[in-house]
């Protein structure tokens, strides 16, 4: 017969104590596992600590979990080689529910527990197992010498029972009778799953059937200089398997003013990833909290993945959430100020890395400048942009290649401003480099291209005058070069497809008076021809002559302010931006398209007496063609503005054709 030490009351400071912690402290059940191992830990973290004290001279090399689970009985144990408890111990950390034993030992063996903090701050976390169990037993046996092993029960209420035990070895066993609707518990592969959600990384070895089954060590622990490039690969693989490698990571590691371990990863930007949500997972002292660090991460770095480990974050009493305070704003301005350091450090040591990684990178860069102004200024100078201009080999000095109508035109340039090219051979450049580079063509004006496909006409345009033309066709551009403005308030920023520079006309081609009588020019014909065969009051046909032979014979250009205000209000109605019907048609009087089109016409696109003559009517055909031939490099048609210039130009082809 079982001897009674003692029975009591259990001591809380309210009779629905465990309805709060069943239905209210935890918000997952499954959380029951994660505090059992928890307390597993921190017994074993205080037995090496006494040991270390000189108080205990037993075995310790050997410190493990083990979990065991018998369906037959419906039961689940969790089983430590930790420091015990006495029976004293038990009725006041036990029966006293939210007195943590951690405190008052972290204050015994402070200078320990320094260096070997202890996880478990809040004592409540061992009545997580009645979330799920309907008795909960303890079988415990104190280090101390002379020690006896005894056994405490509890169904749930607020009744519990103490006795003597014929425990022999140090340590705690939890012992879990499971209700009947959390069987599923019982399941191996359940408790391998929370093992690794959970407890993967904490600094013991749990054994489940006999088998470890976490990893036990934490990369982000350990000294960078210890780890090689294939060990970091290897832990984001882990985290994130199916997943591309990443472009680099950072390796974070302070203990002042905070406490910050952590490893953080930049990803590929793939279209699927959500750059509004965090994807970086939360522990404290290597137990897992959440995977939602977005009041820990700049809202600029939620796209970054990895682990940040902190044991200054402040978490309610369940660990599950964040409470925001000036702490967690400082770690978050410590961890930007971090990732804005290595990235400095990167384009400087390493800036073939930098350079390939832009792509993606750039856009974390940038979104970080618009939404930090510590962070601004920290990356300011390493802000880069691909470039038409390319950078020649040279003995002593650099020089900078220029397409020009002549060939190929070389300037020499200080070091400071060459270009650098990525893997793909493309160059880039920094806007303190372009305009160090082109301050005696065109001194504080920047020209640049949104993109590639679509302004390839107009970037051609100004390489054959020798122009350098930068490529801002990020989908965050948009957004940022109004900050570039503000931060580069001399300087002009011009689209190629905006106003043309007056680099590109031919002034010396001026049109010549062809009606004295009335002073019309040949430029004033070519506007009236096209006026009339376009019929577009909303359209400005602006005649001009342009420089080069490749020129082309006409260009649609926005404004650049009007283009501006369009882009703001698709902006605030949330709507894709819509091609202004106010724009300007230039024409390029000097191509011998137009040349010939103004004697095709004759000035007579609408024949005398209402009728139409039939150079009239090719010449107004051609006029509209040119028109949407060069519309397409702005906008794209819908289903009958492309029926329209199909057939239009089948019609033309036909006609030029005939005999």
């Amino acid at each position: 017969m079982t001897t009674i030490l003692e029975q009591g009351n259990i001591t809380i400071h309210t009779e629905n104590i465990f309805p709060i912690i069943k239905k209210a402290l935890y918000s997952e059940h499954e959380i029951f596992l994660r505090e059992l191992v928890s307390n597993a830990v921190d017994a074993i973290k205080k037995l090496s600590m006494v040991s270390r004290s000189g108080e205990y001279t037993g075995d310790i090399s050997n410190p493990e979990i083990e979990i065991k689970l018998d369906k037959d009985k419906k039961t689940l144990s969790v089983s430590d080689t930790g420091i015990g408890m006495t029976a004293d111990e038990v009725k006041k950390y036990i029966n006293q529910v939210a007195f943590s034993s951690a405190e008052e030992f972290i204050t015994k063996y402070k200078d320990s527990a320094a260096s070997d903090p202890i996880i478990g701050h809040f004592g409540l976390g061992f009545y997580s197992s009645f979330m799920i169990a309907k008795t909960v037993e303890i079988d415990t046996l104190s280090y101390q010498e002379g020690a006896e092993a005894v056994h405490w029960s509890c169904d749930g209420t607020t009744e519990f029972s103490l006795s003597p035990s014929e425990r022999t070895t140090v340590g705690t066993t939890i012992i879990l009778h499971l209700m009947d609707d959390e069987e599923e518990y019982l399941e191996p592969a359940r408790i391998r799953q929370l093992i690794k959600t959970y407890c993967d990384f904490m600094p013991v070895p749990i054994k489940l059937a006999g088998e470890v089954v976490n990893k036990h060590e934490a990369p982000w622990k350990q000294s960078p200089s210890s780890l090689t490039d294939e060990d970091y690969l290897e832990f984001y693989r882990y985290l994130y398997p199916f997943q591309e490698d990443p472009l680099l990571w950072i390796h974070l590691n302070t203990d002042y003013p905070f406490v910050v371990n952590g490893i953080l990863y930049f990803p590929k930007l793939k279209p699927d990833i959500d750059i509004t949500k965090s994807s970086i997972k939360l522990y404290c002292n290597q137990v897992f909290v959440t995977d939602n660090c977005e009041e820990v991460v700049p809202r600029f770095l939620l796209p970054l993945r990895g682990v940040i480990d902190s044991t200054d974050i402040p978490l309610n009493v369940s660990r599950s959430f964040l409470q925001g305070d000036r702490t967690v704003r400082k770690i978050a301005e410590y961890i930007a100020k971090k990732v804005g350091d290595s990235l400095k450090a990167l384009y400087r040591d390493d800036p073939a890395k930098y350079i390939t990684s832009w792509q993606d990178l750039g856009n974390f860069v940038k979104f970080g400048s618009l939404n930090d102004e510590k962070f601004k200024e920290q990356v300011k100078d390493i802000l880069i942009f691909r470039t038409t201009a390319q950078l020649g080999d040279a003995t002593e000095t650099a020089k900078v290649e220029v397409q020009t109508e002549e060939g190929d035109a070389w300037s020499e340039v200080s070091e400071a401003a060459k270009p650098a090219t990525d893997a793909d051979g493309r160059f880039y450049t920094t806007l303190s480099e372009y305009l160090e580079r082109n301050k005696e063509k065109h001194e504080n004006r920047i020209f640049y291209a949104t993109n590639e496909a679509t302004q390839a006409t107009y970037v051609d345009l100004f390489k054959g005058q020798g122009l350098e033309v930068l490529f801002m066709d990020s989908f965050i551009d948009t957004h940022f070069i109004p900050t570039l403005e503000r931060d580069y308030s001399e300087v002009k920023f011009v689209r190629v497809d905006a106003d043309l520079d007056e680099t590109l006309l031919d002034k010396e081609k001026q049109s010549e008076i062809v009606d004295p009588a009335t002073n019309k020019t040949r430029d004033d014909q070519i506007k009236e021809m096209f006026e009339t065969a376009l019929n577009k009051p909303r359209v400005n046909v602006k005649p001009q002559a342009l420089k080069g032979e490749n020129a082309p014979p006409a260009m649609v250009l926005l404004p650049e302010q009007a283009r501006r205000m369009q882009e703001i209000s698709a902006l605030i109605q949330q709507q894709e931006m819509q091609f202004p019907d106010d724009h300007v048609l230039m024409v390029n009087t000097a191509h011998p398209l137009i040349q010939n089109l103004l004697g095709l016409s004759q000035s007579t696109i609408i024949g005398a007496g209402g009728g139409s003559s039939p150079a009239g009517e090719l010449a107004t055909m051609i006029c509209n063609q040119v028109y949407e031939t060069a519309l397409m490099a702005q906008k794209g048609f819908d289903a009958e503005g492309m029926k329209t210039y199909v057939e239009r130009s089948n019609t033309l082809l036909t006609k030029l054709t005939e005999r």
